[in-house]
């Protein structure tokens, strides 16, 4: 099975999004006090956010066209030591709704997804001021797609499970004796398994007579080229700690001959909660 189209464009778009926020180092740096010690990123936190951004949506069950429009996202992330000592416990909750058009703009696409992650990760202080992490887990989406203009199959169901490596790395660094901190962390499906109408079933042949056709697909990077990243800014502010931040989602998908992409740009916007 050949690999769906390469994450280039999405990729060559978030390099120019993390040459921007870093190029704040120098500013943060110049800013330090010189007797103020940098403060690494807990064990335990949280953070709360929302984002908003583009869409570009595929899926070929429902049309061979691109749709493109916006999408609405919350994203929870968790962090907290886990009863092995070593290790530490990741949980992420996502929730997003898009409403895109093709290009003749006379047809929209609904969608929406709700995407669960638990890793166990592990630490690496690499330096007073930076930290690494690298573990994984289990990935778990769910969701749809809705045609508005199709009346034979005008929805597509969304469901995989995944083992999904993570990593990602944190840099803490002084503005007037206060920690801000640059964090940047990616996953990525390695093996799982999905659900997927064959090419040319109906939901009608699968639910109401039956008919199976290799419906759950065993999936791997091969089949589901996909990436999830994080990119945030944390810093203090009127006596709490905000993020603001870029979050590029590249979802990916060749089974049963069907087609499928899900490419989120998105600035988000939240808090963060240090214990």
């Amino acid at each position: 099975m050949k690999a769906v189209s390469s994450v280039s464009s999405p990729m060559s778009r978030f390099t120019v999004v993390l040459a921007v926020m870093l190029s704040c180092f120098p500013v943060g740096l110049a800013a330090q006090d010189a007797d103020t010690v940098s403060v690494s990123l807990p064990r335990s936190y949280r953070m709360r956010m929302v984002g908003i951004g583009s869409v570009n949506l595929l899926d070929t069950y429902l049309s061979p066209e691109n749709y493109k429009g916006t999408e609405v996202r919350f994203v929870s992330l968790a962090s907290k030591p886990s009863r092995w000592k070593a290790l530490n416990q990741r949980i992420v909750h996502q929730g997003d709704v898009s409403v895109s058009h093709n290009r003749a703009d006379n047809n929209d696409e609904l969608a929406g997804f709700y995407n669960f992650q638990y890793s166990l990760t592990h630490d690496w202080q690499l330096t007073e001021a930076l930290k690494a992490w690298a573990g994984g887990g289990l990935d778990a989406t769910l969701g749809f797609v809705y045609n508005t203009r199709n009346s034979n199959n005008p929805a597509q169901a969304k469901a995989s499970l995944n083992l999904a490596p993570v990593a990602g790395m944190a840099y803490t660094f002084n503005v007037k004796g206060k920690p801000w901190v640059v964090r940047y962390e990616a996953t990525a499906p390695l093996v799982g398994l999905m659900f997927s109408p064959n090419y040319g079933q109906s939901y009608y042949e699968i639910f109401n007579r039956g008919n199976y056709d290799h419906n759950v697909v065993p999936t791997t990077v091969v089949a589901t080229p996909s990436l999830r990243q994080l990119l945030t800014l944390d810093l203090p502010l009127f006596g709490r700690r905000f993020v603001v931040g870029y979050l590029g989602d590249y979802q990916q998908a060749k089974v049963n001959k069907l087609k499928y992409h899900n490419y989120t740009h998105a600035i988000v916007l939240g808090v963060a909660i240090w214990k």
